[in-house]
């Protein structure tokens, strides 16, 4: 099993990483907010590691914080809720708040999270009671230090692939996006984020 990873951050285009460690590049999924903290590419990074394997498919996800790769392992024991959707919960929604949604049983606001229909969230509220005790603490998420400037057209095409890629449909990734107040002054990182957080409020 991978539990981590230390190394050099090759490439990243939401919700894929590549990561070269010692000449070996493992390509992992991350949730968004492990992307909020990423340094810049070329600098050195450590990842907690998660490795689902299907019958058709061995994947790697990546982790910021080890709070969020506890909250990872305890989503996909949930009936129904697999990995792709366990991420985009994540990308969705801090630890904390969905702690907080599950404490509080807000099902309104986890229904906002793509993938995550009413029995789904119902669901998540019963069978994460009691999981969530386990969680060790809760980190906020941090956006990174400013990097090199932003590149309006491919950081909105970035950004409504990763939205896809988290499960929104095509017109309404695009739609999410083009909502984002300031835009084109916007990396895909701040684009993201901003479409997520208003799409959970």
């Amino acid at each position: 099993m991978i539990g981590r990873l230390r190394g050099i951050l090759a490439e990243k285009q939401a919700p894929q990483l590549l990561i070269d460690v010692q000449g070996v590049g493992y390509e992992v999924s991350a949730p968004m907010s492990t992307f909020y903290l990423l340094p810049d590419l070329n600098q050195a990074v450590t990842l907690f590691t998660q490795l689902v394997v299907r019958e058709d498919s061995q994947t790697l996800y990546a982790f910021a914080t080890e709070d969020e790769r506890s909250l990872f392992r305890s989503l996909i024991r949930v009936n129904g809720v697999g990995a792709k959707l366990a991420l985009a919960i994540l990308s969705g929604v801090s630890t904390a708040d969905f702690i907080q949604c599950i404490e509080h049983e807000d099902t309104s606001t986890l229904v906002r999270l793509p993938g995550v229909g009413k029995k789904t969230a119902e669901r998540l509220i019963i069978e994460m009671k009691d999981r969530i005790k386990d969680l060790s603490g809760h980190v906020a998420v941090k956006m990174p230090a400013p990097g090199a400037p932003a590149m309006p057209k491919s950081a909105v095409g970035d950004a409504v692939s990763a939205l896809i890629a988290l499960g929104y449909k095509a017109p309404e990734a695009s739609r999410m996006v083009r909502q984002v107040e300031n835009m084109s002054s916007c990396t895909s990182e701040e684009l993201i984020r901003q479409a997520l957080q208003a799409a959970v409020q």
